[in-house]
């Protein structure tokens, strides 16, 4: 794998070293020596980055240095060096809301230039998921890591010993909940500390009632959709499961950030929690026996009477590697992103349970950490009529933390439907 990997990269380098710089970032310099900075996500599945990147300097003048951020402080550390001279030229994001500030304040570089260089950088991905990263018509954003659907995983031990199966419905879940209290164990997991885990029960309830469009139109612009009747009745069941203990009783001292949600389920202290598909590789790094036997997983209980499609999906549509305009080796750049379609990219990252969206994954599927994980999540996004990008990366990154605040609020209790629809609306939407 590694020989192959710097064969392309050497190619990549060949073929781009010798090509202007793009845009109106800084002067090209691939026959010089130097570095570029790479601002990653700290979790576990970017030791398949680290292997990148460090395949590619064996072959490039100009090294690729990772900047490891952990989680938990990711976008706030991003927010405060994206403008200034400690920026990265390349960093990780989610597409979508989260760079349209700074594609607003001329920070980044379309990436037209590249792709006219190598299509390949455009057309080796699936549309839907390439666009994700489009603003105002031009890319800034090529996919790396793999597509996040959130599921609904579970400890199949504790299902089994209760006498449970994984719930289809929404009645069935509650019903499981009610069983699983009785036998003293939490029927969820929920990092509440991170509040964004807490945002994906939002997600499902309001796509399963109110359907996609409710969320399409507040961001573009109608803030009367917060109240609807339909929020209003995705509020009440967000209200109903929260006030019902099936979270236990201390879900705001919980992280997932810190593995400590994870390790509820795999100590058998808990049975559910509901997690993009990133949770695979983060049990099979902590916990591997249990990620390899113990740790099932559906989609998200269908609910009667909604507008919602049941087939419907949240999550993330891919993690991209976005670069600077002002970056002083864009040709570096670009032989770097070229990896990210690459055959051998594409099996490191199967191999640690993400899903590439390259448009030849599912030649791959069977070289997955666990196949029919991988080929279980390709069924559900393939056949998915919407995959809603979440609410705190559809909107930009400003609106995160009072989105976060009066989901954390509304869940503990603290604020009614009311102030919760209030605080929706006030939301900034550029």
């Amino acid at each position: 794998m590694a020989s192959r990997f710097a064969a392309i990269a050497a190619a990549s380098a060949l073929v781009l070293g010798m090509t202007a710089a793009c845009g109106s970032g800084g002067a090209s310099s691939g026959a010089g020596s130097g570095t570029i900075h790479v601002m990653v996500y700290g979790d576990a599945t970017n030791k398949v980055e680290k292997q990148i990147a460090e395949t590619f300097n064996k072959t490039s003048k100009v090294k690729v240095v990772l900047d490891t951020v952990p989680g938990a402080d990711y976008q706030q550390k991003l927010q405060t060096v994206i403008n200034t001279p400690q920026a990265p030229d390349i960093f990780f994001n989610w597409g979508g809301g989260s760079i349209k500030p700074f594609v607003k304040a001329g920070l980044l570089l379309p990436l037209d230039g590249f792709i006219d260089k190598d299509p390949g950088l455009k057309g080796n991905f699936l549309p839907s998921v390439f666009n994700s990263a489009v603003v105002d018509g031009k890319p800034y954003g090529v996919p790396m890591r793999g597509t996040q659907p959130v599921l609904l995983f579970h400890n199949k031990k504790v299902l089994a010993d209760a006498g449970l199966t994984p719930p289809r419905t929404w009645d069935e879940l509650i019903a499981d909940t009610k069983v699983l209290k009785g036998r003293g164990i939490t029927p969820i997991a929920l990092g509440g500390g991170d509040q964004w885990p807490t945002l994906m029960w939002f997600e499902y309830l309001y796509d399963r009632i109110a359907g996609p469009g409710l969320l399409q139109r507040a961001v573009g612009g109608d803030r009367s959709a917060w109240a609807s009747e339909d929020s209003r009745k995705a509020l009440a069941v967000v209200k109903e499961l929260s006030d019902s203990g099936a979270f236990g009783g201390n879900f705001d001292s919980v992280k997932f950030t810190d593995g400590g949600s994870p390790a509820l389920v795999a100590r058998g202290r808990a049975a559910f929690e509901l997690m993009g598909s990133w949770y695979y590789s983060t049990q099979q790094d902590a916990n591997p026996d249990f990620a390899e036997s113990g740790l099932g997983y559906t989609g998200f209980p269908t609910l009667s009477g909604g507008k919602g499609d049941p087939a419907d999906i949240v999550g993330n549509t891919n993690n991209f590697y976005s670069v600077l305009k002002k970056t002083k080796h864009p040709e570096t750049a670009a032989a770097f992103l070229k990896l990210m379609y690459s055959q051998e990219f594409v099996k490191a990252q199967l191999a640690v349970g993400n899903l590439p969206t390259t448009v030849n994954t599912v030649d791959f599927l069977d070289t997955a950490a666990s196949p029919a994980y991988s080929t279980y999540q390709y069924g559900l996004v393939k056949s998915a009529p919407s995959f809603q990008l979440s609410w705190d990366q559809t909107y930009p990154q400003s609106a995160s933390t009072p989105m976060h605040t009066a989901i954390q609020q509304y869940f503990d209790g603290k604020i009614d439907a009311d102030a919760f629809i209030k605080a929706m609306q006030a939301l900034p939407l550029s």
